[in-house]
């Protein structure tokens, strides 16, 4: 007579997988545990910070230096009777959509797609001047775009030199000044995403669209387009992001002036907080900001839905 094995089933035969016990939890936080504590001391812990103290009385001087109160909602309910509040988001959308959106995104996109399948000399060349500018501190381009528009600037010069009248472009077009000071610098990080995008692209698919009678402009919409549309909006949601934070740049060429033509929320941000000495109402403008970032945020996550 055979014997017969019994054979005991556990619930890891029975599935197949092993769920990952509190064992596998501490494998998964020692590797990650760092990263996560310099998360949350970094970026978490201000954001909290920032947010315990836009309902606060909190200041730089004063009785809200030393003797911090709880004040509810008073800081929101005074932003909205502010009459620098609705202009400074309007020239923030204007400052984003101008010099991110439409400058950056399209001019590096247009030169990503120029250099391709050219040589490895005007590469390195128009590589190097565009990156050149890139990495220049944001002060650095301030100061360059400040001497070149200001009335005794370079473009000034030019003007005279041509029998046209001399502008004080700082002053009459403060906006145009920074928004094209913004796209000089920032282009080439567009450059960059759409250059390693286009590389990805098969030859093949453009080689067949060549054979069947597509043009150059067709080849474009109707293949290359559709294959990148990831790389566009995340390039879109980065320099987004990071347009939105800008100061430096145009708090040394205009100062948000004249008057407050070219006051973004970051500088009225900084006005309030640091110039008045008001910290608890410069953080509520703060969530303004992220407000306005996180509207961004939803229309290219929006657009990008049905890729993912």
């Amino acid at each position: 007579m055979a014997a017969t094995q019994t054979v005991e089933v556990t619930p890891r035969h029975r599935t197949g997988h092993a769920r990952p016990g509190s064992r596998g939890v501490l494998r998964w936080l020692g590797p990650m545990g760092p990263a996560l504590l310099m998360l949350l001391l970094f970026v978490a812990g201000p954001i909290l910070w920032c947010f315990y103290s836009a309902f606060t009385n909190t200041a730089l001087t004063g009785t809200g230096a030393g003797n911090v109160q709880f004040v509810g909602l008073a800081n929101f309910q005074r932003m909205l009777a502010d009459p620098q509040l609705v202009p400074s988001i309007i020239l923030t959308i204007v400052f984003v959509v101008g010099s991110a959106i439409v400058g950056q995104n399209l001019l590096g996109l247009l030169i990503a797609t120029l250099m391709q399948n050219r040589g490895r000399v005007i590469r390195a060349i128009v590589g190097t001047v565009v990156l050149g500018a890139w990495v220049l501190p944001e002060i650095v381009a301030a100061f360059i775009w400040y001497a070149f528009l200001n009335p005794e600037g370079t473009l000034n010069m030019v003007f005279k030199g041509m029998g046209l009248p001399a502008q004080n472009w700082l002053y009459t077009t403060p906006m145009l000044a920074v928004i094209l000071a913004n796209i000089w610098r920032g282009t080439a990080f567009s450059m960059l995403v759409y250059s390693a995008a286009l590389s990805e692209v098969p030859p093949e698919v453009q080689e067949s669209a060549e054979v069947d009678g597509a043009s150059v402009f067709q080849r474009f919409w109707y293949i290359t387009l559709p294959l990148v549309r990831r790389q566009i909006m995340t390039n879109l949601m980065l320099i987004t992001l990071q347009t939105l934070s800008v100061f430096t740049l145009i708090f040394a060429m205009t100062a948000g002036g004249p008057g407050t033509k070219s006051q973004t929320l970051p500088l009225l941000m900084y006005q309030q907080a640091f110039k008045f000495s008001d910290l608890a109402y410069g953080m509520a403008i703060a969530f303004v900001l992220l407000a306005v970032g996180g509207i961004f945020s939803a229309i290219y996550m929006r657009v990008l839905k049905p890729e993912i």
